[in-house]
């Protein structure tokens, strides 16, 4: 027993360093993928098979089945059957198995939802909520209306707007540098409200830099580099001041972005590029989300809707 747990840890290990080093996916994606792999592991021992060299196409069917039948969403299926596809081919491309059960994997089809949005009026008074606050001194306030100012000026995720450094920023053209999944770095402008937030974060940021600080944009009030959590229960805060508005995360700010930029007659390609999507497809479920609301004015306003 112990044996093969070191040996499949040895695996996962392997199969990590492929993700990270090879294929360029964030820390995020690795665990993942990774938990994905160690749920069907466990699934199979359940079922007498020593480790990944044994599975047959029948046994990723019954692991998919079994969490269909349990209630798991269609897009955790898609996802779980994605990250078996990418382990048994890397594992067979290396050796580490001798064939490749999940070929002929097919896993439902994910349901295209469309995203949950603000209205552009709540969005800005959400911004207007957040430079209230930020006028009572406190660093820690100027900080989360430029986290919020830059996060809706740009559209960029979270996860990008985290690991930014100052040096990433340049207030004099307004753009700023982020470095997307694959390890694909873009430029993306944001306007005059976004930049007259960050000068003023800026100016009160010594007050929270400490000599660990480093070079990192946003900080907390230890002088650590601010992380996703701390932004999204900022956001869900502030989302309380605002009449009638959804409850959001950060990934929400980057709908409504890409949302009212369509709204606004802005061409579907600078918008990809803006939200550094890989496929047009990503980005036109946004056009989705347009008609949809217009779709809804007409039926309320047209007398023979």
């Amino acid at each position: 027993m112990a044996a093969r747990e070191s040996s499949q840890a040895a695996l996962l290990d392997a199969f990590s360093r492929h993700l990270g080093a090879e294929r360029g996916r964030s820390e995020h994606t690795r665990r993942a993928y990774l938990g994905d792999v160690r749920h069907l592991l466990a699934f199979v021992a359940g079922r007498g098979l020593a480790g990944a060299g044994d599975i047959r196409l029948a046994d990723l069917r019954a692991w998919l089945g079994d969490q269909a039948a349990g209630g798991a969403a269609r897009a955790t299926l898609a996802r779980r059957a994605a990250s078996a596809r990418t382990f048994f081919s890397w594992a067979h491309s290396t050796g580490r198995v001798e064939r490749d059960p999940s070929l002929r994997l097919v896993a439902p089809r994910r349901v295209r939802t469309l995203p949950g949005v603000l209205r552009q009026d709540q969005a800005g008074t959400l911004l207007d909520v957040a430079a209230v606050r930020a006028d009572d001194g406190d660093p820690v306030h100027a900080r989360d209306r430029a986290v919020l100012e830059l996060l809706y000026a740009s559209g960029i995720r979270v996860g990008e707007l985290v690991a930014l450094d100052v040096d990433d920023l340049d207030l004099g053209q307004r753009v700023v540098r982020v470095m997307g999944k694959g390890a694909k770095e873009r430029v993306v402008p944001f306007g005059a409200p976004a930049a007259r937030a960050l000068e003023e974060w800026l100016a009160v940021r010594p007050r929270l830099s400490t000599a660990t600080s480093g070079s990192a944009l946003f900080l907390g009030r230890r002088g650590r580099r601010v992380d996703a959590r701390q932004v999204r229960a900022v956001l869900h805060a502030l989302l309380t001041q605002v009449a009638d508005a959804p409850d959001l995360g950060p990934h929400g700010l980057r709908h409504s972005a890409a949302t009212h930029l369509l709204e606004g007659g802005a061409d579907l390609r600078d918008v990809q590029e803006l939200l550094g999507h890989a496929s047009l497809a990503t980005t036109q479920i946004y056009t989705h989300v347009s008609v949809d609301r217009l779709r809804r004015s007409y039926e309320q306003a047209h007398p023979r809707a």
